[in-house]
């Protein structure tokens, strides 16, 4: 079993940044693969980035490319979110989620990840 700890959330006006944590309880071969997903009210749960434990397989959604950034810290078993030029429509409740190695497409979807952890609300006013 994987624990999974976000941190970092808040309020934050439009064009600020925020920067999520997720500490991992541990890193296992079933929770090799990172990602942050975010669901607004009302909204699916969509996915936001993804990367390994070994600092690759960084993807982004595009809606958040170039503003946000996904990295990990090997010795503290955390992986973070760095946001910037944030905008309204980054509301949302932002999860981190942990899987096995994926294929190409797989780090997109929910059902990947087995592990999740308890969400951090972000809200971005105008």
């Amino acid at each position: 079993q994987v624990q999974l700890v976000e941190s970092g959330g808040g309020l934050v006006q439009a064009g600020g940044s925020l920067r999520l944590s997720c500490a991992a309880s541990r890193r296992t071969f079933t929770a090799y693969t990172m990602g942050w997903f975010r669901q607004a009210p009302g909204k699916e749960r969509e996915f936001v980035a993804a990367i390994n434990w070994s600092g690759g397989g960084t993807y982004y959604a595009d809606s958040v490319k170039g503003r946000f950034t996904i990295s990990v810290d090997n010795a503290k078993n955390t992986v973070y979110l760095q946001m910037n030029s944030l905008k309204p429509e980054d509301t949302a409740v932002y999860y981190c989620a942990a899987g096995p190695p994926s294929r190409q497409g797989q780090q997109v979807v929910p059902s990947h990840y087995p592990y999740w952890g308890q969400g951090t609300q972000v809200t971005v006013s105008s």
